[in-house]
């Protein structure tokens, strides 16, 4: 008998997507015939811009579908380094910018380039469920700070000055955030890099990745932009999947210090190679091209979000605030811990009330324990508007039945 494989204590340390799962199991659920409601996938519900794939098309009849270089061609790298100065006013060079197969690949190659053990990545709760897990794979260890309702789920200088220690080599910022969808103002990112000007060690990767979902006349400013001396340590981080809907075309981006960028390009020359030279031509035609339909889009997003937190706010137990961005909202459901369901499940932690809610009412969330914070749960407005109403009738009803 053959013996089994031992795994690297690496991926022992490491948590599978609660995201990914919760998906899994709503999408499971509806090929049994069951009318379930996911909420938990965040990907927009439009369709790739009709340019953008038409020049997907063009490069497919043109022939481009050879290997590229490894993190990127070098018109893909030119239309990055134009929308960093168009929209962030920083400027890079095509020797600064990495292209990898999704803003995934980017952060965890950022990772792998830089990590040992014993060094620190600072992480404000809650985060995105990959976060840590790659800093964990790659030899790190995450370093939480909690960031409650009371704090708008945004890091404070104070906080963030705490969580410093010799060790830290990262900070991770992500703004909006998923899951909270909270965006931090320039001013709150002044008083947070006037932290980091006093320690030089610590580098700041910041995930821009919902940086064109923002609401309410709400300006947006990325932190190497604010603070112009953070700029030879900061990973601008981005990709296209958000704000053109081409989350499957995986195509994530950044600009930063160019030996980081460097080995990060010696990382994939062994590891993924390049990202799909079809959808490398599409990102050049959606970063170069009209971008008049992100307004349109966002207001429905805007009504979206403005239609879920009244429905949350009305539900017993519930409490929502209004995020800046991005197409989360993050209620916190510390009211309704300790009832139970009508079908009897005991709701003593966010994920009971996850579990019960898909599995009585038929709407998929996520808890938020998978997000660091308890007790909350993450909905993804990414969705129908029509999808959206049901689910809050059904949310709403679950909640008054809880006993």
């Amino acid at each position: 008998m053959a013996t089994e494989i031992a795994l690297s204590r690496a991926v022992e340390r490491v948590q599978p997507s609660a995201t990914i799962a919760v998906t899994t199991k709503a999408n499971e659920m509806k090929r049994q015939g069951i009318d379930v409601i996911g909420l938990g996938a965040g990907e927009p519900d439009f369709d790739t811009p009709k340019h953008v794939k038409e020049a997907a098309i063009k490069a497919i009849n043109d022939g481009k579908t050879k290997y590229t270089p490894a993190d990127g061609i070098p018109e893909l790298k030119e239309a990055i380094c134009a929308k960093f100065k168009r929209d962030n006013d920083l400027e890079y060079t095509p020797a600064q910018i990495n292209v990898s197969p999704g803003g995934k690949a980017v952060l965890y190659n950022a990772f792998m380039a830089t990590l040992n053990p014993g060094d620190e990545v600072i992480v404000p709760a809650p985060y995105w469920v990959s976060y840590p897990e790659m800093a964990r794979l790659a030899g790190g260890d995450p370093v939480f700070v909690q960031c409650g309702p009371n704090s708008n789920y945004k890091l404070s200088p104070e906080a963030l000055e705490q969580a410093i220690t010799p060790n830290t080599k990262w900070l991770v910022l992500n703004s909006p955030s998923n899951p909270t969808g909270a965006a931090y103002t320039k001013d709150e990112l002044r008083a947070l890099a006037d932290v980091l000007l006093k320690h030089p060690h610590v580098w700041v990767m910041t995930d821009d990745m919902y940086e064109h979902l923002v609401y309410d006349d709400f300006k947006y400013f990325t932190i190497a932009q604010v603070e112009p001396k953070l700029y030879d340590r900061t990973l601008t981080v981005n990709g296209v999947s958000k704000a053109y809907a081409m989350t499957g075309w995986r195509i994530g981006y950044a600009g930063g210090p160019e030996k980081l960028i460097a080995t990060m390009r010696k990382i994939m020359s062994q590891s993924t190679s390049n990202p799909c030279s079809i959808s490398q031509w599409a990102s050049v035609a959606a970063l170069n091209g009209d971008h008049s339909f992100l307004a349109e889009r966002n207001e429905v997003f805007k009504s979206r979000r403005d239609m879920v937190v009244k429905a949350l706010n009305d539900c017993e137990g519930l409490s929502c605030a209004t995020p800046e961005g991005a197409f989360y909202v993050y209620p916190s459901c510390a009211g309704v811990i300790g009832k139970s369901s009508p079908k009897g499940a005991l709701i003593s932690s966010d994920k009971d009330f996850a579990t019960a809610l898909l599995e009585e009412e038929q709407v998929a969330v996520v808890f938020g324990e998978a997000f660091g914070l308890s007790p909350a749960f993450r909905i993804s407005y990414a969705t129908s508007t029509e999808a959206l109403e049901e689910a809050m009738k059904r949310i709403k009803r679950f909640c008054a039945a809880l006993k």
